[in-house]
């Protein structure tokens, strides 16, 4: 229910340091992602200052949302404690199937311009972010048998222990390694998949099995049939469809295996798991199976919803508007969480949308600031606990969820971020 509106108080972060981030070149969109102008990504000075996160340009709703009946159990309480994330996005992520990058540790700064810094991250958790996603495309880097490269997993766990060493969650997954040759979800490709799958997962489960339950894995990416009519869709009247399903089910049951025989704290480590293109449909639809577990109840599911469609996610044709008084804004959000909880946490399932956001269109900012609060507040009154994707994008007619710019290490839309706060405990 909507109250009333106030304005944003302050919160400030502790500043460290004054030491500044040397930038790197400006981005542009290109395929849903920030793309290097800029041949240079170089941190030329680690900076040690946390940001500050100041609010005032926008207000933030009132909301009364009542709480709804959860289990009480270890596993909701795991996710509960993780509170909100945010998600270095376009970052280790990034790829060059061109294969024009020869050093492949450039890749980290390909996208966005800049390395990570433990600032970057320090400052995430003095805003208040308790989870770190770290997207890994690992494809670039393993060789004919898949073996990762040993400097740029050793600059990987360099930034987990990032987020580890500040007491947050850090959710380390396989991200845009879904293509032919790699891992594709379907019966055809399935045999080349589950050997990627298993490689890199029994590579990373080796790497860090001493790291507690606070590191969590999440065996793949919005695992779909990339490049079809179904890519982003799934139809449980197709059998196509179906069989890509039903590949996604063995492929997660392969990477739970892998983990789990490990041994050391993997055998009890929180590990996500994706439906069809990680949506909240491919996650509902009927031939959705979590995997069988030697653990019990260390399974999460796995959810990205940029919903509603057209506010959060489409490009400028789509609207900029969005209100808590307007149930075209916010009945599609209390749908598809509705039926998470039904389905998964009313019955003691965990759920983490590991990527949500708003772009930025044209500055639209109240209306983000409104998004944001309204569905950090929705999911975890329903035991979802949530993630910002955070792409390093603001400005443009591309896909600009950016909040925090890391050349600079300041926060550009700090009201969003104060808004989830609010609603994130």
């Amino acid at each position: 229910m909507y109250k009333t509106r106030k304005r944003l108080s302050v919160l400030t972060a502790v500043l460290l340091s004054a030491a500044m981030l040397a930038g790197c070149g400006d981005t542009e969109e290109k395929n849903g992602d920030t793309s290097e102008t800029s041949a240079s990504s170089a941190v030329t000075e680690q900076t040690a200052a946390v940001a500050v996160l100041e609010g005032g340009k926008a207000v933030v709703p009132e909301l009364s949302v009542d709480a709804y009946d959860l289990p009480e159990n270890e596993a909701l309480s795991f996710t509960k404690d993780m509170k909100i994330g945010w998600n270095l996005g376009n970052t280790f992520d990034a790829v060059d199937d061109s294969g024009s990058l020869k050093d492949d540790l450039a890749l980290e700064s390909a996208w966005v311009g800049v390395k990570t810094s433990k600032a970057m991250i320090d400052s995430m958790k003095a805003a208040g972010f308790n989870t770190l996603r770290l997207p890994v495309s690992w494809h670039n880097h393993v060789d004919s048998d898949f073996n990762i490269n040993k400097p740029f997993l050793d600059r990987v766990q360099e930034v987990v222990d990032y987020a580890i060493d500040n007491g947050m969650y850090c959710i380390l997954n396989i991200h845009h390694d879904n293509e032919k040759g790699f891992f594709y979800p379907n019966s055809e490709n399935l045999e080349g998949s589950e050997k990627y799958v298993s490689a890199i997962w029994k590579q990373l489960a080796e790497r860090f099995a001493d790291y507690d339950e606070k590191l969590i894995f999440e065996g793949l990416n919005e695992p779909r049939l990339k490049g079809t009519g179904l890519e982003w869709n799934v139809n449980a009247n197709n059998a196509t469809s179906l069989d890509s399903v039903e590949a996604i089910n063995k492929l997660c049951q392969v990477f739970v295996d892998t983990v789990r025989a490990s041994g050391g704290k993997n055998a009890e480590r929180y590990l996500m798991i994706p439906g069809y293109a990680a949506s909240a449909d491919g996650a509902l639809i009927d031939s959705f199976k979590l995997p069988d577990d030697s653990a019990d109840n260390r399974l999460i599911v796995s959810v990205h919803a940029y919903t509603p469609y057209d506010f959060a996610l489409q490009d400028l044709t789509g609207t900029s508007e969005w209100s808590v008084d307007n149930a075209g804004s916010t009945s599609p959000i209390i749908g598809f969480m509705d039926r998470l909880y039904d389905k998964f946490t009313s019955k003691g399932i965990p759920v983490v949308i590991g990527e949500f956001g708003a772009r930025n269109k044209k500055e639209n900012l109240q209306a983000r600031v409104d998004f944001a609060a309204y569905y950090v507040a929705n999911a975890r009154a329903r035991g979802i606990t949530c993630c910002w994707w955070d792409n390093n994008a603001f400005y443009g007619s591309g896909e600009c969820f950016g909040l925090f710019d890391r050349k600079t290490v300041s926060w550009k839309y700090p009201d969003i971020v104060i808004a989830m706060m609010k609603y994130a405990e």
